[in-house]
């Protein structure tokens, strides 16, 4: 006795099957190495823009820095020229290192400029705060630092700020001649999803 394929199951193996080909057209491009997606695949729903204020402390002294150079400026440069700082800096809620820490700083400044201080920061967020923890934004850009507010863009992100993009505006809130000491407020302005 030959039993037959009901109506039904056979209605849902064909809408099965049809969206099979579907999805799999979504991943599979025509060019080998690259193809297109559906952004809805990777959670990306409605866009937002995030605005969040840190402070950025920059401890080059005592006996233990969040900031240390790898390189010495060239030829004993006045603008610091050459020199590179590798950094792990805390980010806080307000100026004082003893407000809330929200994550750290973490990658490096060069000294870009023969002519006054210009660096080149390359940096990421990393956020170890509740919702946030464990994402990050990075941040790349010229900071000219004797100017009042300096814009650098946010290149990218990872966590709750895949895909972000956007940029920070930091001004210096403290700065120590003596010991180099900083601390910066660096306002964010991110898109993500």
């Amino acid at each position: 006795m030959v039993r037959l394929i009901s109506p039904i199951l056979a209605t849902q193996f064909t809408i099965f099957f049809i969206f099979s080909f579907f999805a799999i057209n979504l991943v599979v491009g025509d060019d080998g190495f690259a193809r297109t997606m559906d952004k809805k695949l990777f959670g990306m729903k409605k866009e937002k823009l995030s605005h969040f204020r840190l402070y950025w402390h920059d401890i080059v002294s005592g006996r233990n820095p969040s900031s240390v150079a790898v390189t010495a400026p060239v030829n004993n440069s006045l603008t610091g020229f050459g020199m590179i700082r590798m950094i792990d800096n805390p980010l806080t809620m307000g100026p004082e290192l003893s407000s809330k820490m929200v994550g750290k700083a973490q990658g490096f400044y060069s000294f870009a400029s023969q002519e006054g201080i210009g660096l080149l920061m390359a940096m990421n967020f990393a956020f170890m705060d509740e919702k946030y923890n464990g994402s990050t934004i990075t941040i790349v850009g010229r900071e000219l630092v004797f100017s009042e507010v300096r814009e650098m863009p946010v290149v990218g992100g990872s966590g709750l700020f895949r895909f972000g993009r956007g940029y920070v505006q930091a001004r210096t809130h403290w700065f120590d001649p003596s010991t180099k000491d900083a601390i910066v407020r660096y306002d964010c302005y991110v898109l993500h999803y």
